[in-house]
């Protein structure tokens, strides 16, 4: 806000009726009184504000303005500001205004835009309350020239056969008020030469009358989507002397376009009586995708997205009003595709933290989920002073676990101040007179301790003022449980801070409690030690298999936070594991921090990487697996703000939670499609317990998977009864108490029993259940080739070559196998481009009837996809199936 905008505001709040001076003013706003004269009359010069006549000079609001219907138009559409203002003098326009032609594309407006002017026109006193708006489409009678006349003029009784009564037209019915003629064009040169001898003089005859002359006053505005030097009559377009044309919505900006949607979504809101939750990836695609018809488009395509919300809603399949992007239509999602051409805008207006926004006609405004998550210490001492007494927990331990949060927060205020917010951009989020008032403050405080203050300490101040000041204008309490202790322990500090309190006082004409003083305390008292604190955030590490997982996810981080932050580590799938390993225990090494690392991995060995670095460093770790981009953003953002170790793995995992549950979903023909078996010779109630056992110690989280307890009257018949259920089922684990002739990863009773292979099961089935739901992750991969047709003709591929080698990839291996030749064929659909495979030649040779095999199972591939398949990508194909990845049956 610019400062003769606080001045303004700051003279309608304060609302005296005598006036104030320049002098008072400016003391009460803590600025300069040379800068508040001048800026008051800058404003006294725009008719905003009034200034008496004696010594000294008295300043006082003026009477505010009329707001008229236009006025919020432009609000929210300043691309409108020009045909506003052309609307607003052809309806003043003495003595009865101009009449007037639109101009636009279907779609963007022009029948809405017609029905202000005449609202605007009854503000104005223009016309009377009663005075009548009627619309007509010239397009509808286009067939029947003279029909079309009829309409518009009237017709005399036996004017042409069936004619038989008089008929009032729509200028007789429009006398007194508007008459709005949509698509003009179509209406016949009689009509036309009709129209503007009306215009010329106000007079009219019905269709048929040959002496009566009839007389209305009627304001006409017209409008048309084509060019009107080719379509209208020249003697036409010169009675119309005022011509607007209305921009399209490609012209208008996304951030109208953004507040047309929030306008949309809310009217709807209005009309179910309901809020509507609205996914941040659905509003992405409302503001980006293709739009040809303009804002009519925009509002039923808007409207069909509630429809389809509110039949789910009612169906009671949901239990909200929700908007999905998934379930928009695929013109819509194809917005989503622009993410390089508007992510700086999407991340303006929508955020990228937000997982939804809500619209609710009662709120008046759009409602974001982002949780701000104890970023304000006022709100952090009341739910958390609530939180423990609910638990019953006693005051005395409640008083130390509040002095430890509240030092937590100031922590996370200093140190992440200086990473989270530069002073040049403060002015976009806190008023320039909090930020002069702390500058003050600042140099005063220096002087009083003999030390110079960080830039953090001025950073968090000047947040944490704002905050506090606005909470005391709304009428809340601040209550400081440490006050006490604070003045006590931090004698002098606190003197600077109570001073500093008074300052606050007589600037900003607020009046503040001493608790407030304790709060101010701790950002003198807190500055030296977070000053040795410099290394101490928490690092973010990213492990993922493939050549560019990691570093990809890392690079997208790191460019939306403007920050160089976060660390990627790729395992490509022909490198040892051990290899990666020493990799990660090098970085270690080089940049070990005290406040731990949290490592975000996908599966398989990657997961047991902290557990080992843990112990060899003795640094904290945390790992978080099944790891995405919107989980690194957040274990990122956190660190960087100074969140601890603990409290990152708690809203990461949180949001894995949330991801998981929400993005994919087990189809119908998915559910228990994983089992394990576990098989006893000593009757079904062992087996049954060994199930039992395991549902308590395993994490199963959804219906792909079932344990299946077989009894049998010896082992031999185990062999056929597990080949029937493989028919049907893939088998995880088998765990008996005895040896199994199988290829089957299987377990003794006694390692599950002890625990001892429990993480190993986890991992096996966490890598299954990545396999069988990879062909709903693939459709937000693939932009050329339907994913539910290519995963199955893929694994089918894979399974032959397997029987034909009489092997079975290891389930990490055969992941990545089925990712990679899956998005191998979206890319040759559209780029035959192909990284070559060194030393190509040689590596056939060595492998030539690995290489037949591939090349022979292949072909059906190449003939349905209708794409050519070349050595180098049957070499990548090759490593998967390596005799180091397989098993043998």
């Amino acid at each position: 806000m610019k400062r003769i905008d606080v001045i303004y505001n700051k003279l309608k709040e304060m609302a005296v009726d005598d006036g104030i001076t320049t002098k008072e003013l400016a003391q009460r706003l803590g600025l300069s009184r040379a800068n508040v004269s001048n800026d008051l009359n800058k404003l006294w010069k725009k008719g905003k504000i009034c200034k008496g006549e004696g010594r000294p000079v008295l300043y006082y609001i003026a009477e505010e303005e009329k707001q008229t219907i236009f006025d919020e138009l432009v609000k929210e559409c300043d691309s409108l500001v020009m045909s506003v203002e052309q609307a607003e003098a052809a309806i003043l326009y003495p003595p009865r205004g101009m009449h007037t032609l639109i101009l636009g594309e279907t779609g963007v407006g022009k029948t809405m835009f017609a029905g202000l002017m005449h609202r605007y026109a009854i503000e104005m006193d223009m016309l009377t309350e009663e005075a009548p708006f009627i619309t007509f489409n010239c397009a509808d009678y286009c067939s029947n020239p003279q029909l079309l006349i009829s309409q518009l003029f009237g017709v005399k009784k036996g004017a042409y056969t069936g004619a038989d009564s008089d008929q009032i037209g729509l200028i007789e019915r429009a006398n007194g008020g508007m008459l709005f003629l949509d698509e003009v064009h179509r209406l016949p040169a009689e009509g036309q030469e009709m129209f503007f001898t009306f215009m010329d003089k106000g007079v009219y005859r019905r269709l048929g009358e040959t002496n009566e002359e009839r007389t209305a006053d009627v304001f006409i505005i017209s409008a048309t989507t084509e060019n009107p030097e080719s379509s209208l009559l020249k003697t036409f377009t010169r009675r119309i002397p005022m011509i607007i044309k209305l921009p399209p919505l490609k012209e208008r900006g996304m951030r109208e376009r953004f507040n047309l949607i929030s306008k949309f979504f809310r009217e709807e809101s209005s009309r179910l009586n309901k809020p509507i939750k609205v996914s941040a990836n659905s509003l992405r695609a409302f503001l980006t995708y293709n739009c040809p018809n303009n804002i009519g488009q925009l509002k039923t395509d808007v409207k069909l997205a509630c429809a389809k919300a509110y039949t789910e809603y009612v169906s009671r399949r949901e239990d909200k009003i929700s908007i999905h992007s998934p379930d928009l239509p695929s013109y819509i999602k194809k917005g989503l595709y622009n993410e390089k051409e508007h992510r700086h805008i999407w991340n303006e207006l929508i955020g990228i933290n937000h997982k939804y926004c809500i619209f609710d006609h009662k709120q008046g405004s759009l409602i974001s989920d982002k949780q701000k998550k104890n970023d304000n210490i006022y709100e952090l001492i009341e739910n958390r002073i609530n939180e423990l007494r609910i638990k019953g927990i006693e005051e005395d331990e409640i008083e130390r676990i509040m002095e430890k949060d509240i030092q937590q927060y100031y922590t996370r205020c200093i140190h992440g101040a200086d990473r989270g917010i530069k002073k040049t951009n403060l002015t976009s989020i806190v008023e320039p007179y909090i930020i002069e008032l702390v500058e003050e403050i600042v140099r005063y405080s220096e002087e009083r301790l003999k030390k110079t203050l960080s830039e953090r300490v001025f950073l968090g101040m000047v947040l944490h003022i704002s905050t506090s000041v606005d909470r005391i204008k709304r009428g809340k309490n601040i209550i400081n449980p440490q006050l006490n202790k604070i003045r006590t322990k931090y004698k002098k500090e606190f003197l600077l801070a109570f001073d500093c309190i008074r300052l606050i006082e007589e600037r900003l004409d607020v009046k503040l409690p001493i608790d407030e003083a304790g709060f101010l305390t701790m950002f003198f008292v807190l500055d030296e030690s977070e000053r040795k604190k410099e290394q101490e955030t928490v690092g973010v590490i990213v492990i993922t298999h493939g050549s560019t997982g990691a570093t990809s996810m890392v690079d997208v981080t790191n460019n939306l936070l403007g920050v160089n932050y976060a660390v990627g580590i790729n395992a490509p799938l022909d490198v040892k594991p051990q290899d990666v390993l020493n990799k990660v225990r090098q970085y270690i090494k080089d940049y070990n921090r005290e406040s731990g690392f949290i490592f975000l991995v996908d599966m398989g060995s990657l997961t047991t990487f902290g557990e080992v670095i843990e112990k060899e460093f003795e640094t904290p770790i945390k790992t978080v697996t099944f790891v995405s981009t919107p989980h690194v953003i957040e274990a990122t953002r956190k660190a960087m703000l100074g969140y601890s170790l603990d409290e990152i793995y708690r809203d990461v995992t949180d949001l894995v939670s949330y991801v998981n549950n929400t993005e994919i979903e087990i189809d119908n023909k998915d559910k228990l499609k994983l089992a394990i078996v576990t098989v006893c010779l000593t009757g079904e109630g062992s087996a049954l317990a060994m199930k039992n056992h395991l549902c308590r110690h395993l994490d199963i989280k959804d219906d792909i998977l079932e344990i299946i307890p077989m009894n049998l009257i010896d082992k031999d018949s185990i062999g056929p009864r597990l080949d029937r259920l493989q028919e049907e089922k893939e088998i995880v684990c088998v765990i008996s108490s005895f040896s199994i002739n199988t290829n089957i990863p299987q377990y003794t009773l006694v390692e599950v029993l002890n625990l001892t292979a429990i993480n190993k099961i986890q991992n096996l089935v966490e890598i299954n259940r990545t396999y069988y739901k990879m062909g709903r992750t693939l459709k937000y991969h693939l932009k050329n080739v339907d994913e539910t047709e290519v995963f199955p003709d893929v694994k089918r591929f894979i399974s032959n070559i397997e029987r034909q080698l009489n092997t079975r990839l290891d389930k990490g291996i055969l992941v990545g196998a089925a990712l990679h030749i899956s998005c191998m064929i979206d890319r040759l659909k559209t780029d035959s481009t192909v990284d070559q495979y060194i030393d190509k030649e040689k590596y056939i040779k060595e492998n030539q009837g690995l290489y037949y095999m591939i090349r022979n199972c292949i072909n059906s591939i190449e003939e349905k996809y209708k794409i050519e398949i070349v050595d180098d990508e049957i070499c990548y194909i090759m490593n998967f199936f390596h005799e180091d990845n397989q098993k043998e049956y």
